[in-house]
């Protein structure tokens, strides 16, 4: 008889899915939430830096204002 992924009943944070994967696969539960919550940081992380990369490169800077230095955000208190 050919093995059949369930949802876990026993071992469960939310839906049991990654329970089931560990059950299926005949490893460690933990080890699957760890591998499941690396692959959505990564499917999030990657894909911000790679808009933040291109827009870095796209967007021009603004070049009437003064370049920001000691003091250009705070000015000294006046005498």
């Amino acid at each position: 008889m050919a093995k059949r992924l369930y949802r876990s009943l026993n071992q469960r944070m939310i839906g049991g899915v990654c329970g089931g994967l560990a059950e299926y696969f005949d490893v460690d539960v933990s080890l699957v939430r760890l591998i499941f919550t690396a692959i959505a940081l990564i499917s999030v992380v990657i894909p911000m830096l790679v808009f933040y990369l291109i827009a870095w490169i796209v967007i021009p800077g603004r070049i009437d204002s003064p370049p920001a230095g000691p003091g250009s955000v705070h000015p000294p208190p006046a005498p």
